[in-house]
Parts: C-alpha cells; structure tokens; sequence
C-alpha cells in the first residue's frame, strides 16, 4: 500500500504539462496547451492541457482527467503503478513492501507480464556486467561496436547466457512462474523440458514510450548458419511489434524539441546515434513499417527523415514505408549514407559535427530523392521512365493535404521533364476521386448558390440535462467565492396579490445553491450530476477553499472524467487577448451573482413548466368532473412563473 501523504506528495509536485509533454508534442495555446489526440488519429489537435487546473481533456475521444488517469489511459498503468512512475520521475521516495512468491502469482496477467520482463531485464545487466562470460562474451561484443560503458548502462543492454535453462532456472527460483515466463516468450515450454528462447544472446530490451520493458531483442554472436542472427520476443499481452518503436523512450523529449525524428532499421543504429549526440532517432527493429508506428511518432512531430543503408538493395526495400508515411500527413525527407556504409558504422566514424552536417546537406525531400532514384534506373528507357513517372504520382496520390499534393505534381514535371497536364490525368487514374476534389473549385465559382433543405431536424436539447450541468459547472469555477445576491422573497401586497421582494445578502456560491435548490426541493434527474452535486458540496462544506485540482484528485474517475469535460469545455471556448483588438468581453466573474441567480431561476421555470404539464395531463386524462384543486395549483404556478419571468427580463 502506498500512504495517502506519499500520494498527496505526488499530485502536489507532478506538473501534467510536463509528463503529459513526454508523451505528446504540446503547443502554448494562451494559458493552456493544445496537441494532437494520444488516442485518437487526428490532423487538427483537439487534445488540451491546463496547467492551471492540473487537468487534461481530449475532445476528439471524450477522456480526460488529471495526470494520473492520462497514465492509466495511454500507458493502461494501473493506479498504484502510476503514481510509482510519477513518483521515480520526480525523485519522490516511495514505500513499497517486498511481494511474496504468493502475491506474484495473484497479480493480474498484464502485471505479470511486466513483472517478469523487469526482473530478466535486471537479470541480463547482471549477467553482461558481472559474470565472466559476460564480460568476456556480450560486454567485449559491445565495446568492440564502440559502446561506451555510460551507452551500455543507460540503453540497459545485457547478455543472455549460452545455458539451455540459466535464465529460467534463476526466474523459477525467484518465485516467478512458469505460465508467464512463457507467456513472455523469456522460456520455450515443450512438453516436460523448459529452454532459454535468449541462449547465448547479447541483448537489447525494447521499452515504451514510458520506459516499461515490452519485450526483447537478441543478437546471435556465433555464426550458426541455422540461428536467425536477430530474435525479437514473440507477440504478448503487452508487446506488440508493429506497434512499438526501439528507443522511442530515449529519443521522445529530444524529437519534440527538434520538431524532428530520424527513422533508422536497427537497434546499433538508434545507441551509436545516440551516442554520437543525435537523440532524436528511432527503429522499426527490422520490420516493415506500419501506421500504428508512424502514429506513435505522429504524436511528437510531423517531421520524419528516413536513414537508408547505402546498398541499393536496402534502399529500393525501404523506400516502400514513405507512402505509409505520406498517407499520415506527414512530412518526409530521406537521407542515405555512402556505398557499404549503414547509420551505425557512418556514425561511428564521424563527429558530431561532421554527422549534422551531412545529414543537413543530404537529406533530400521524398520526391526529389525517389525520382533521382528511379531515374537512375529508367536511364534513357521510355517504358522504364514512364513507369517511373507513375510510381511517383502514386505516392504523391497518399498525401492527403490538397495544397502539398498539387506542389508535388508541379515539382515532379519540372524535374521529370513532363506537363503538369499529364501528371493531373495519372493522378486522376490512381484516385479519381481525389482528382475531382483538386478541381472541383473550377466548377463551383460558375455555379449559383442552392438552397439545401435539411434532411432532418436538430435533435431536441434536454433543457434539465443542460441546466443541471450549468449547475455543476458554477460550483466548480465559483463554489468557493463569496458574492452579493439579490434574492426575491415572496410576499402579499396590500391588495392580496404575490410580489417579489429584493434582499441582498452576502454568500458563498456553493452555499447559495445548496440553500436554493433545498428551499425548492429540487432534485437532479441525473445520477452522475447527483454525485458530483453531494461530492462538491460536502467538500465545500468541510474545506471551502479546497482547489479544483485537490477535488478532481480526490473523487472516482468516472466523476474526475465528467468534471473534466465541464472545466476544459470553458476552457476550450475561453476568448484570449481580445483587448489587443478594442474588444472588451464580459467575464463570468464580474456578473458572478447574476449567472448563478438565473441559472437557479430558469430551472425553477423550468420544473414550474413540468408541473403544470402534469397537472393539465391530469385533467384531460380524467373522466370525473374537473377538479378544482388542480386548476387552482396550475393558476398558482401560472402566476409564480410570470414572477420569475419579470425577474429574468424575458418571457418564458
């Protein structure tokens, strides 16, 4: 169990901006920051952050929450695990007792999963670094590659040992068990007999975007023709190739602030980049490219230079993965390095300086280095040239952004020699539909204007769903101020007739609408409103000073969700420096005691309106003469909402 004051020291030093930032690229969007949906795949960035408020919200999927539920959404942490990750990342000590061999076995499944992958990964450290043969075998592997020890330790890099069962005799006996050590792909189970899938392997464990272990990678060192040189963990609960990036955890803060990211194949090709001072670098890990990975980059830039070898044959297998690039939005330029040489080695033998610098002077945009490419194999063949044209309009086709797409046709006849005309027409044979989109403005500018008759009518708003999440929404941004209101009581004139009479009294919000709504006896239809209605009330009551922050902290995520959407939905239509522009909006606060009286005014309108339809159902439902009761309480409740109606200064 992890104490509340540990827990409460986490919350009050964790910034969201920044952890939520290690994660996603955020951009200032006046007191707040906006970026592109975690969740979601999305072009125009719906995702806000609210360093005031401490609070996240993604209006493209619904979620929201503070920092601890965006770690349980996008890492799928659980909370516990969570607030450990926030706590390591900012140096908080933590107390956490040792688990039995019986708690491991009861932990969930993706737990386990994890549990394990941590304990091999600290196994394999200590076998490469103090155990003879691996220092002898896997650590001079390593150092031969040019690995610095500091490289070494921080990529966490360790050595499997060349023993059918080493590794998994040391997990069984440390009480983990079997099922998810194979489950983990760690161990081979074949009937009785249990192996060690890493025997005699230097290894690279692969993390997240958090720095969890998913699984890893190991390289063969004897040349056993029948051993696969490379052997990655086979597919689990909680690794997934295709959609995992090698070093992603390392290179994240620096592709951010780069506004770029280096996509190179290999695992030697990220740490020997790394190493050399270029962090923003990445792998595929040896397999094709696919969406879910260029998504994950997606998040931090939309800026991708491809590394190629400098063997043709690698390169013309490669190139395939830009169009999966060009189709996210994304912008693409490519590098490739000399004839025999890869990112590893070329880095290796250059600086800092003398790296950047080439890759600043070679790395070409998509179609410039896609066309010199091709063409170079066409030479003066027309058939080939023609084929060539085409596959270049076929990436060009991807690209969904019309204002790009129509640049790289234009640059595509210049440099292929070809009218633009001829480009339009290929374009419009690849995806005719694309190619009438590009046009389709010719057309319109000549045609008048059509009425178009809606096919259906705008669903009926819910006015009590409406009022009542006003409600909430008040007693969040102002239940702890205190304002002047102006209440009406009702009183008999000299005549006999019903009048409102005004009383100023000072009060809290929270407290003027918990007197209100108790004094009418009205009550939320909706549940979750209910909820959050008794929860912001009695910790008002208790605390009036409590913060927004400490009670989105404090309530269950459904209710954090719910509160989230409210305060991020002002947020998210909050007007920003218009007195730049003489524009001077009214602010809530100034008119505080009018918005929360009118909001209180237009409900009790509003279930006045309710009653009266009952009663008149009433009525015409009954068979029996009509009775006198209930057209007195409906004449009653007619004059009452005439009141109020005077009082709002509208007609209701």
């Amino acid at each position: 169990m992890i104490s509340r004051t540990t827990i409460d020291n986490v919350f009050s030093t964790a910034r969201v901006e920044e952890v939520i930032g290690d994660f996603v690229q955020l951009k200032k969007s006046g007191s707040n920051y906006k970026g592109l949906s975690p969740f979601t795949d999305e072009r125009s960035p719906s995702f806000m952050v609210s360093p005031v408020k401490q609070i996240w919200k993604d209006f493209s999927s619904g979620k929201g929450g503070n920092v601890v539920a965006f770690l349980m959404e996008h890492e799928h942490f659980t909370y516990p695990e969570a607030i450990r990750y926030l706590a390591k990342k900012y140096g908080i000590e933590i107390e956490e007792t040792e688990q039995t061999s019986e708690e491991k076995e009861h932990q969930n499944e993706r737990e386990s999963l994890y549990l394990v992958n941590e304990f091999a990964n600290k196994y394999f450290q200590k076998t490469l670094l103090k155990t003879d043969p691996g220092q002898a075998i896997g650590l001079s592997y390593f150092k031969e590659r040019g690995f610095t020890e500091d490289t070494i330790k921080k990529f966490q890099l360790g050595y499997s040992l060349d023993d059918w069962q080493a590794f998994t005799d040391e997990a069984l006996g440390a009480g983990y068990s079997l099922e998810y050590l194979e489950k983990t792909g760690l161990t081979i189970v074949k009937e009785e007999k249990t192996f060690d899938r890493f025997k005699g392997r230097v290894m690279f464990p692969i993390h997240s975007m958090s720095g969890r272990v998913l699984g890893f990678g190991g390289r063969i060192l004897t040349s056993d023709k029948k051993a696969a040189k490379y052997l990655n963990s086979p597919e689990s609960e909680i690794y997934h190739k295709s959609k995992i990036l090698y070093g992603i955890f390392h290179a994240k803060q620096s592709i951010a602030k780069e506004d770029n990211c280096y996509l190179v194949e290999g695992y030697t090709d990220v740490i020997q980049f790394h190493q050399t001072g270029i962090k923003n670098v990445v792998a595929s890990s040896g397999t094709a490219l696919t969406s879910e990975q260029i998504r994950l980059i997606n998040r931090l830039t939309q800026n991708i230079t491809v590394l190629f070898d400098g063997d043709a044959a690698g390169i013309r297998a490669s190139i395939r993965g830009i169009d999966l690039i060009l189709e996210q939005g994304m912008n693409v330029r490519v590098c490739s390095f000399p004839p025999g040489e890869d990112p590893d080695s070329f880095a290796r033998q250059n600086t800092l300086e003398e790296l950047a610098r080439y890759l600043e002077e070679n790395s070409k945009d998509f179609i410039r280095f896609k066309a010199s490419l091709l063409v170079e194999d066409a030479q003066n063949d027309p058939i080939k040239k023609a084929d060539t044209i085409r596959e270049i309009v076929q990436s060009i086709s991807k690209i969904p952004d019309k204002i790009k797409k129509e640049i790289y046709l234009r640059e595509c006849s210049r440099i292929m020699d070809i009218s633009e005309e001829v480009l339009f027409s290929t374009l419009a044979q690849l995806s005719r539909k694309d190619f009438q989109e590009l046009n389709k403005q010719y057309t319109q500018e000549q045609k008048a204007f059509e009425v178009i008759k809606p096919e259906k009518r705008a669903p009926k708003v819910d006015v009590q769903y409406q009022l009542e999440r006003k409600i909430i929404e008040i007693l969040l941004l102002y239940g702890h101020k205190t304002e002047d209101f102006e209440d009406l009581v009702l009183k008999e004139n000299d005549l006999g007739d019903l009048e409102l009479e005004p009383v100023v009294q000072s009060a809290r919000v929270f407290e003027k609408v918990y007197l209100d709504l108790q004094e009418d006896e009205m009550m939320f239809t909706n549940d979750l409103f209910k909820s959050l209605f008794y929860t912001i009330i009695d910790t008002l009551h208790q605390n009036p000073d409590e913060s927004v922050e400490s009670l989105v902290n404090s309530v269950s995520p459904e209710l954090a969700s719910e509160m989230t959407s409210i305060l991020m939905e002002d947020e998210q239509y909050h007007l920003h420096k218009w007195e730049n522009k003489n524009i001077y909006p009214k602010e809530k606060e100034i008119t505080l005691s009018q918005l929360v009286t009118e909001t209180i005014l237009s409900l009790r309108c509003f279930l006045i309106d309710q009653k009266v339809k009952e009663y008149q159902t009433e009525t015409l439902e009954s068979k029996n003469e009509v009775n006198k009761d209930i057209l007195e309480e409906v004449k009653n409740y007619s004059s009452l909402k005439m009141l109020l109606s005077r009082r709002l200064n509208r007609a209701l």
